[in-house]
C-alpha cells in the first residue's frame, strides 16, 4: 500500500497504529467509559469527530500559527470542537451524554486529539490530515466497542441492551464493569492483536535444506549442513578472514596445506630449544667433574 494516500491513512489509524492498542493512548476513557458497548462506541464516535475537524483546521491554519504557540492555539480549536459536540448531544442524544459525562469535556486534553495535531496535521495537508482523523478515530472508536461489548456481556450479559446470556443459566460478573475488569480485558484484548500480528507469513517459515549428506565432497560452500557437521569450513573461514580474503573462495584442502605447512618449523622450535639445554647441561658436568679431578 502506497504511502501518505487516503487509504493508507485509514488501514494505518485501524489496524498499524491503533491508538488504543497499538499506541496505548487515551487509556483514561477508554478504561472508564467502556462500561457498555453503547457507551464505547459514543464515546469513540465523539472524539472521531474532534479528530476529524481538527486535524483539516489545523492543517489549514499550520502556515499561519507561529511556533512558540502552536500548541495553545491547537487547544483552542480542539476546545471549540469539543463544546460543539457537548451542545449537539445534550440536544439529541441526553441518555448518552449523561452515561459520558465529564469524559466528554475532557476530550479537549486527549493525547490522541493532541498528537495527532502535533505529529501529523501541521506536517501534512488538509485531505491526508482529514484521512488521517477519520482512520485514528475509527480505530480508537472499534476498540472501544469491543471492549465495552466485552465487559457488558460478561459483567451483565447483554450486548448494546440485547440480553444474550440468560439469568436463568449465567450468573453476571460483577468485576468486569469495574475498573479491574477494565484493566483485564484490555490486556487480553492486545494479548490477541499482538498474537495475531506476530505470526509470520507460510513463506517465511520455510526450513533449511538438510543437504546431500556428503560434506567432504560438497562443492556448495553455502550449504548450513556442512558448516555444522563440517568444521573445515568454519576453520576456513577463519583463515580467509585472516589472509583478508573471501571465504568462499577457499576450498576445504587449500586451507589445511598453510596450517600443515606451519607444522614442522613450529616443531622445531621447541627440538631446538631442548637441544641447546642438553648441551648446556653437559658443559656444567664437564667443567664440575674437571674441578673435583683438580
Amino acid at each position: 500500500m502506497n504511502k501518505n494516500t487516503p487509504a493508507e491513512r485509514l488501514f494505518n489509524g485501524i489496524i498499524r497504529e491503533n491508538p488504543t492498542l497499538v499506541l496505548i493512548l487515551g487509556m483514561c476513557p477508554t478504561l472508564a467509559v467502556t462500561t457498555s458497548a453503547i457507551n464505547g462506541a459514543g464515546m469513540g464516535l465523539s472524539t472521531t469527530v474532534v479528530l476529524m475537524f481538527s486535524n483539516l483546521i489545523i492543517s489549514l491554519l499550520r502556515n499561519f500559527i507561529p511556533d512558540r504557540v502552536r500548541i495553545p492555539s491547537y487547544i483552542v480549536v480542539i476546545a471549540t470542537l469539543v463544546t460543539i459536540v457537548q451542545f449537539l448531544l445534550q440536544a439529541y442524544v441526553t441518555a448518552l451524554d449523561k452515561a459520558l459525562g465529564v469524559y466528554i469535556p475532557l476530550i479537549v486534553v486527549n493525547c490522541i486529539i493532541l498528537g495527532r495535531a502535533e505529529s501529523y496535521a501541521s506536517k501534512n495537508g488538509p485531505i491526508l490530515s482529514f484521512f488521517d482523523g477519520i482512520g485514528m478515530g475509527l480505530g480508537f472508536t472499534c476498540s472501544l466497542t469491543i471492549l465495552g461489548a466485552f465487559r457488558e456481556l460478561l459483567g451483565a450479559g447483554t450486548m448494546f441492551g440485547i440480553t444474550l446470556l440468560s439469568d436463568s443459566f449465567y450468573t453476571p460478573i460483577t468485576i468486569f464493569i469495574l475498573a479491574p475488569g477494565a484493566f483485564f480485558v484490555l490486556s487480553c484484548i492486545i494479548a490477541i492483536r499482538n498474537k495475531i500480528n506476530n505470526r509470520k507469513p507460510v513463506e517465511e517459515r520455510k526450513e533449511l535444506p538438510q543437504g546431500c549428506g556428503d560434506c567432504a565432497n560438497c562443492a556448495l560452500t553455502g550449504c548450513a549442513s556442512r558448516s555444522f557437521f563440517d568444521m573445515s569450513v568454519d576453520q576456513g573461514k577463519k583463515e580467509a578472514n585472516r589472509q583478508g580474503e573471501p571465504a568462499a573462495k577457499a576450498m576445504p584442502g587449500e586451507e589445511k596445506k598453510p596450517v600443515e605447512a606451519k607444522k614442522p618449523a613450529e616443531e622445531a622450535k621447541p627440538a631446538e630449544a631442548i637441544k641447546a639445554v642438553s648441551e648446556n647441561r653437559k658443559s656444567d658436568n664437564s667443567k664440575s667433574q674437571g674441578g673435583e679431578s683438580l
